[in-house]
C-alpha cells in the first residue's frame, strides 16, 4: 500500500502533466491564431498599422517612424488613422533587390557582349 506522500508525490506528478498539458495547448491555439490572423491579412485590401505590423514582422514604432518619414506609402483619412493597401506595402517590401551573383554575373556577361558588337 502507498504511503500517504508517495501519494501526494503522485497527485503532484499528475497536476504538472496536466500544467504542462495546458501550457503545450495553449501555445498551439497561439500558433493557430497567428496563422488565421496571417492568412486573413492577405483577402483584406487595406490594412491597419498593426495589421501591417503583423504582415511584415516591423514594430509598430517602426511603422509610424517610416510614415512620419513618408518612406512607406499610407493613407490618414481622418489625419489620425493610418491605413496601407495591403499591395503597396507587398511592392515596398519588395524594393531595392540584391541580386545574387549569378545575376551579377549575367548581367556582365551581357554587357561585355553587347560592347563587343
Amino acid at each position: 500500500m502507498n504511503t500517504f506522500n508517495e501519494l501526494i508525490s503522485e497527485v503532484l506528478k499528475l497536476q504538472n502533466e496536466q500544467n504542462a498539458t495546458l501550457s503545450e495547448m495553449r501555445e498551439i491555439l497561439k500558433e493557430v491564431k497567428a496563422d488565421l490572423k496571417s492568412k486573413t491579412l492577405l483577402n483584406k485590401e487595406m490594412l491597419s498599422l498593426e495589421e501591417v505590423s503583423i504582415h511584415t514582422g516591423l514594430s509598430k514604432s517602426d511603422l509610424y517612424k517610416r510614415t512620419a518619414n513618408r518612406s512607406i506609402p499610407h493613407y490618414c483619412p481622418s489625419g489620425k488613422l493610418i491605413f496601407f493597401k495591403r499591395v503597396d506595402v507587398e511592392a515596398w517590401l519588395m524594393k531595392n533587390k540584391i541580386s545574387t551573383l549569378e545575376e551579377i554575373q549575367t548581367r556582365t556577361n551581357q554587357l561585355t557582349f553587347n560592347s563587343k558588337n
